[in-house]
């Protein structure tokens, strides 16, 4: 395949686009975006899901590096890595 882009930048790009590519995933994006650091059950509660859901989608954004996580004392309090993932979002809502 002919591309300017080399192979590891699109295999990377490929595994985190699947990553993001799932409705709760999206939403706990834009759930993270709106309201910085959250603990899963503040993710849980608010898209009303169960939490062993909620971690679940927590943890595959977590090792594509979508997401970051903070001991605080008991809590885990969860963030983007980069604002740029929710960007990604919007321009998925500009373009459908």
């Amino acid at each position: 395949m002919k591309t300017h882009f080399n192979v590891h930048f699109l295999e990377d790009s490929t595994e985190t686009l699947r990553a993001i590519a799932h409705p709760i995933r999206i939403a706990i994006i834009d759930l993270l975006s709106n309201n910085g650091q959250m603990t899963v059950t503040d993710i849980y509660q608010h898209l009303q899901i169960e939490q062993a859901i909620a971690s679940h989608h927590l943890r595959i954004l977590k090792n594509k590096d979508v997401v970051v996580v903070e001991r605080d004392g008991k809590n885990s309090l969860y963030s983007l890595t980069r604002p740029e993932f929710h960007e990604i979002i919007k321009t998925l809502i500009k373009v459908l």
